[in-house]
Protein backbone atom coordinates (compact mmCIF):
# COMPACT_ATOMS: atom_id res chain seq x y z
CA UNK A 1 0.00 0.00 0.00
CA UNK A 2 1.33 3.42 -0.92
CA UNK A 3 1.21 6.36 1.46
CA UNK A 4 -2.19 7.26 2.94
CA UNK A 5 -3.69 10.71 2.59
CA UNK A 6 -5.86 12.43 5.17
CA UNK A 7 -9.24 13.96 4.43
CA UNK A 8 -8.93 16.98 2.17
CA UNK A 9 -5.41 16.17 0.98
CA UNK A 10 -4.90 14.77 -2.52
CA UNK A 11 -2.14 12.32 -3.26
CA UNK A 12 -0.52 11.18 -6.53
CA UNK A 13 -2.48 7.91 -6.57
CA UNK A 14 -5.88 9.47 -5.81
CA UNK A 15 -7.78 9.70 -9.08
CA UNK A 16 -10.47 12.37 -9.03
CA UNK A 17 -12.43 11.66 -12.19
CA UNK A 18 -12.00 8.32 -13.92
CA UNK A 19 -10.54 5.39 -12.01
CA UNK A 20 -8.71 2.85 -14.13
CA UNK A 21 -8.16 -0.44 -12.35
CA UNK A 22 -4.91 -2.28 -12.90
CA UNK A 23 -5.61 -5.28 -15.13
CA UNK A 24 -5.48 -8.54 -13.19
CA UNK A 25 -5.47 -11.76 -15.27
CA UNK A 26 -7.46 -14.59 -13.70
CA UNK A 27 -4.33 -16.56 -12.91
CA UNK A 28 -3.01 -13.68 -10.76
CA UNK A 29 -6.10 -12.93 -8.69
CA UNK A 30 -5.06 -14.92 -5.62
CA UNK A 31 -2.57 -13.31 -3.24
CA UNK A 32 -0.70 -16.61 -2.98
CA UNK A 33 0.37 -16.21 -6.62
CA UNK A 34 3.35 -13.91 -7.06
CA UNK A 35 2.61 -10.91 -9.29
CA UNK A 36 5.66 -8.65 -9.14
CA UNK A 37 4.28 -6.28 -11.78
CA UNK A 38 1.14 -5.57 -9.76
CA UNK A 39 0.91 -1.78 -9.28
CA UNK A 40 -2.72 -0.71 -8.84
CA UNK A 41 -3.74 2.90 -8.20
CA UNK A 42 -5.03 3.97 -4.79
CA UNK A 43 -8.41 5.65 -4.68
CA UNK A 44 -11.02 6.63 -2.12
CA UNK A 45 -13.91 8.72 -3.41
CA UNK A 46 -13.65 12.30 -2.09
CA UNK A 47 -17.27 12.38 -0.89
CA UNK A 48 -16.53 9.59 1.61
CA UNK A 49 -14.07 11.59 3.70
CA UNK A 50 -15.67 12.96 6.86
CA UNK A 51 -18.92 11.02 6.51
CA UNK A 52 -20.29 9.68 9.84
CA UNK A 53 -20.77 6.22 8.31
CA UNK A 54 -17.19 6.02 6.97
CA UNK A 55 -13.77 5.27 8.43
CA UNK A 56 -11.01 7.84 8.48
CA UNK A 57 -7.84 7.32 6.47
CA UNK A 58 -5.43 4.93 8.13
CA UNK A 59 -2.34 6.73 9.36
CA UNK A 60 -4.14 10.00 10.00
CA UNK A 61 -3.77 10.91 13.66
CA UNK A 62 -4.31 7.92 15.92
CA UNK A 63 -6.61 6.04 13.54
CA UNK A 64 -5.93 2.32 13.84
CA UNK A 65 -8.91 -0.02 13.33
CA UNK A 66 -9.07 -3.26 15.29
CA UNK A 67 -9.05 -5.88 12.58
CA UNK A 68 -10.91 -9.21 12.61
CA UNK A 69 -13.00 -8.28 15.63
CA UNK A 70 -15.79 -6.02 16.86
CA UNK A 71 -14.21 -2.56 16.86
CA UNK A 72 -16.48 -0.61 19.19
CA UNK A 73 -19.82 -0.84 17.36
CA UNK A 74 -18.22 -1.50 13.95
CA UNK A 75 -18.10 -5.14 12.92
CA UNK A 76 -14.76 -5.88 11.26
CA UNK A 77 -15.17 -9.67 11.33
CA UNK A 78 -15.31 -11.35 7.92
CA UNK A 79 -17.59 -14.27 7.07
CA UNK A 80 -14.63 -15.61 5.09
CA UNK A 81 -12.51 -16.05 8.21
CA UNK A 82 -9.38 -14.21 9.29
CA UNK A 83 -8.16 -11.79 6.63
CA UNK A 84 -4.54 -10.72 6.40
CA UNK A 85 -3.14 -7.29 7.22
CA UNK A 86 -0.33 -5.94 5.04
CA UNK A 87 1.47 -2.70 5.87
CA UNK A 88 -1.42 -1.77 8.14
CA UNK A 89 -4.16 -2.42 5.58
CA UNK A 90 -6.61 -5.33 5.32
CA UNK A 91 -6.35 -7.56 2.25
CA UNK A 92 -9.42 -8.63 0.31
CA UNK A 93 -9.83 -12.35 1.18
CA UNK A 94 -10.74 -13.27 -2.38
CA UNK A 95 -7.73 -11.64 -4.01
CA UNK A 96 -6.50 -8.74 -6.13
CA UNK A 97 -9.05 -6.31 -7.60
CA UNK A 98 -6.80 -3.85 -9.43
CA UNK A 99 -7.54 -1.01 -7.01
CA UNK A 100 -6.28 -0.08 -3.55
CA UNK A 101 -7.94 2.19 -1.02
CA UNK A 102 -11.65 2.13 -0.21
CA UNK A 103 -12.99 3.19 -3.60
CA UNK A 104 -16.67 3.93 -3.06
CA UNK A 105 -16.95 2.04 0.21
CA UNK A 106 -17.03 3.56 3.68
CA UNK A 107 -15.19 0.94 5.73
CA UNK A 108 -11.77 -0.59 5.50
CA UNK A 109 -12.08 -4.36 5.35
CA UNK A 110 -15.56 -5.91 5.31
CA UNK A 111 -18.51 -3.60 4.67
CA UNK A 112 -21.47 -5.54 6.04
CA UNK A 113 -24.80 -5.47 4.23
CA UNK A 114 -28.16 -7.21 4.59
CA UNK A 115 -30.36 -8.32 1.69
CA UNK A 116 -34.08 -9.10 2.13
CA UNK A 117 -35.36 -11.33 -0.69
CA UNK A 118 -39.13 -10.87 -0.63
CA UNK A 119 -40.98 -13.33 -2.82
CA UNK A 120 -44.48 -14.41 -3.80
CA UNK A 121 -46.00 -16.89 -6.23
CA UNK A 122 -47.02 -15.45 -9.60
CA UNK A 123 -50.79 -15.57 -10.02
CA UNK A 124 -53.29 -15.11 -12.82
CA UNK A 125 -56.19 -12.62 -12.82
CA UNK A 126 -58.30 -15.08 -10.79
CA UNK A 127 -55.64 -15.47 -8.10
CA UNK A 128 -54.49 -18.94 -9.13
CA UNK A 129 -50.79 -19.76 -8.92
CA UNK A 130 -49.22 -20.04 -12.38
CA UNK A 131 -47.07 -23.08 -13.11
CA UNK A 132 -44.50 -23.55 -15.82
CA UNK A 133 -45.83 -25.96 -18.45
CA UNK A 134 -42.51 -27.80 -18.78
CA UNK A 135 -41.37 -28.20 -15.17
CA UNK A 136 -44.84 -28.02 -13.59
CA UNK A 137 -43.30 -25.88 -10.87
CA UNK A 138 -44.71 -22.63 -9.52
CA UNK A 139 -43.52 -19.39 -11.06
CA UNK A 140 -42.07 -17.01 -8.50
CA UNK A 141 -41.60 -13.25 -8.30
CA UNK A 142 -39.33 -11.15 -6.12
CA UNK A 143 -39.28 -7.50 -5.15
CA UNK A 144 -36.42 -5.96 -7.10
CA UNK A 145 -35.11 -2.42 -7.21
CA UNK A 146 -33.28 -0.80 -10.08
CA UNK A 147 -30.02 0.74 -8.96
CA UNK A 148 -29.09 4.31 -9.85
CA UNK A 149 -25.40 3.56 -10.47
CA UNK A 150 -25.49 0.73 -13.01
CA UNK A 151 -29.24 0.57 -13.81
CA UNK A 152 -29.30 -3.14 -13.01
CA UNK A 153 -32.06 -4.85 -11.04
CA UNK A 154 -31.06 -5.98 -7.58
CA UNK A 155 -32.19 -7.20 -4.17
CA UNK A 156 -33.29 -4.12 -2.15
CA UNK A 157 -30.59 -4.36 0.49
CA UNK A 158 -28.20 -1.99 2.19
CA UNK A 159 -25.44 -1.50 4.72
CA UNK A 160 -25.79 -2.57 8.34
CA UNK A 161 -25.38 0.45 10.60
CA UNK A 162 -22.87 0.16 13.48
CA UNK A 163 -24.50 -1.67 16.36
CA UNK A 164 -27.61 -2.48 14.32
CA UNK A 165 -29.08 -5.97 14.27
CA UNK A 166 -29.30 -7.55 10.83
CA UNK A 167 -33.03 -8.13 11.33
CA UNK A 168 -33.53 -4.38 11.74
CA UNK A 169 -31.47 -3.63 8.62
CA UNK A 170 -33.54 -6.06 6.56
CA UNK A 171 -36.79 -4.33 7.52
CA UNK A 172 -35.42 -0.82 7.22
CA UNK A 173 -33.86 -1.27 3.81
CA UNK A 174 -36.93 -2.94 2.36
CA UNK A 175 -39.26 -0.17 3.54
CA UNK A 176 -36.88 2.59 2.43
CA UNK A 177 -36.19 1.18 -1.03
CA UNK A 178 -39.38 -0.65 -2.01
CA UNK A 179 -42.24 0.84 0.01
CA UNK A 180 -41.02 4.45 0.31
CA UNK A 181 -41.98 5.10 3.89
CA UNK A 182 -44.92 2.68 4.22
CA UNK A 183 -46.00 3.13 7.83
CA UNK A 184 -47.86 -0.09 8.76
CA UNK A 185 -45.13 -1.01 11.21
CA UNK A 186 -47.02 -3.91 12.78
CA UNK A 187 -47.59 -5.72 9.48
CA UNK A 188 -43.96 -5.26 8.39
CA UNK A 189 -42.57 -6.50 11.71
CA UNK A 190 -44.80 -9.58 11.66
CA UNK A 191 -43.87 -10.40 8.06
CA UNK A 192 -40.13 -9.95 8.63
CA UNK A 193 -40.17 -12.05 11.78
CA UNK A 194 -40.20 -15.31 9.81
CA UNK A 195 -37.35 -15.19 7.33
CA UNK A 196 -34.99 -17.96 6.32
CA UNK A 197 -31.28 -17.26 6.03
CA UNK A 198 -30.05 -18.44 2.65
CA UNK A 199 -26.60 -16.86 2.27
CA UNK A 200 -23.85 -15.13 4.20
CA UNK A 201 -20.53 -14.24 2.68
CA UNK A 202 -18.62 -12.23 0.11
CA UNK A 203 -20.43 -10.22 -2.58
CA UNK A 204 -18.78 -9.98 -6.00
CA UNK A 205 -19.48 -6.24 -6.26
CA UNK A 206 -17.92 -3.72 -8.65
CA UNK A 207 -17.11 -1.47 -5.67
CA UNK A 208 -14.75 -3.97 -4.02
CA UNK A 209 -11.08 -3.05 -3.73
CA UNK A 210 -7.94 -4.71 -2.39
CA UNK A 211 -8.63 -3.16 1.01
CA UNK A 212 -12.42 -2.85 1.23
CA UNK A 213 -15.15 -5.25 0.17
CA UNK A 214 -18.84 -6.05 0.66
CA UNK A 215 -20.19 -9.03 2.57
CA UNK A 216 -23.85 -9.74 3.13
CA UNK A 217 -26.43 -11.79 4.98
CA UNK A 218 -29.43 -12.63 2.79
CA UNK A 219 -32.81 -13.80 4.07
CA UNK A 220 -35.85 -14.99 2.15
CA UNK A 221 -39.26 -13.72 3.22
CA UNK A 222 -41.91 -15.57 1.25
CA UNK A 223 -45.52 -14.37 1.12
CA UNK A 224 -47.08 -17.75 0.26
CA UNK A 225 -50.71 -16.57 -0.01
CA UNK A 226 -49.86 -13.11 -1.37
CA UNK A 227 -51.97 -11.42 1.29
CA UNK A 228 -49.24 -9.51 3.17
CA UNK A 229 -46.43 -7.68 1.38
CA UNK A 230 -47.53 -9.44 -1.79
CA UNK A 231 -50.61 -7.24 -2.10
CA UNK A 232 -48.95 -3.91 -1.35
CA UNK A 233 -48.28 -1.25 -3.96
CA UNK A 234 -44.54 -0.90 -4.37
CA UNK A 235 -42.98 2.56 -4.43
CA UNK A 236 -39.28 3.26 -4.98
CA UNK A 237 -37.47 5.32 -2.35
CA UNK A 238 -34.67 7.79 -3.01
CA UNK A 239 -32.03 5.04 -3.07
CA UNK A 240 -33.71 3.24 -6.00
CA UNK A 241 -34.51 4.33 -9.55
CA UNK A 242 -37.44 1.92 -9.81
CA UNK A 243 -39.05 -1.03 -8.06
CA UNK A 244 -41.25 -3.91 -9.23
CA UNK A 245 -42.27 -7.52 -8.77
CA UNK A 246 -39.74 -9.24 -11.02
CA UNK A 247 -40.42 -12.61 -12.64
CA UNK A 248 -37.65 -15.03 -11.73
CA UNK A 249 -36.14 -17.66 -14.03
CA UNK A 250 -32.71 -18.58 -15.37
CA UNK A 251 -32.79 -15.73 -17.93
CA UNK A 252 -32.61 -12.92 -15.36
CA UNK A 253 -29.60 -10.65 -15.02
CA UNK A 254 -29.02 -9.02 -11.64
CA UNK A 255 -26.45 -6.84 -9.90
CA UNK A 256 -23.27 -8.43 -8.50
CA UNK A 257 -23.73 -12.10 -7.53
CA UNK A 258 -27.42 -11.69 -6.70
CA UNK A 259 -28.41 -14.35 -9.25
CA UNK A 260 -26.45 -16.97 -7.27
CA UNK A 261 -28.20 -15.89 -4.09
CA UNK A 262 -31.61 -16.07 -5.78
CA UNK A 263 -30.86 -19.63 -6.92
CA UNK A 264 -30.77 -20.61 -3.24
CA UNK A 265 -34.32 -19.28 -2.86
CA UNK A 266 -35.46 -21.25 -5.91
CA UNK A 267 -34.13 -24.44 -4.35
CA UNK A 268 -35.60 -23.62 -0.96
CA UNK A 269 -39.11 -23.10 -2.37
CA UNK A 270 -38.82 -25.69 -5.15
CA UNK A 271 -39.87 -23.06 -7.67
CA UNK A 272 -39.42 -22.96 -11.43
CA UNK A 273 -36.01 -21.89 -12.70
Amino acid sequence: MSKSYCAGVDGPNLIKNTVHRFAVPDEFVYWTTDYSKYAPPTYTAPHINGQPWADAEIGCGDVQPKWNQLDGSVNRVSFNGIYKIENGYPLNPIGRTGLRGRGLLGRWGPNHAADPIVTRWKRDADGNIIRNSNTNKNLIQMVAIQRHDNKMWAIPGGMVDPGEKVSATLRREFVEEALDGFDNKKMIEEFFAHGVEIYRGYVDDFRNTDNAWIETVAYNFHDADGMQVGKLTLSAGDDAANVKWLDIDKSIELHANHVNIIKEVIQLLNAHW
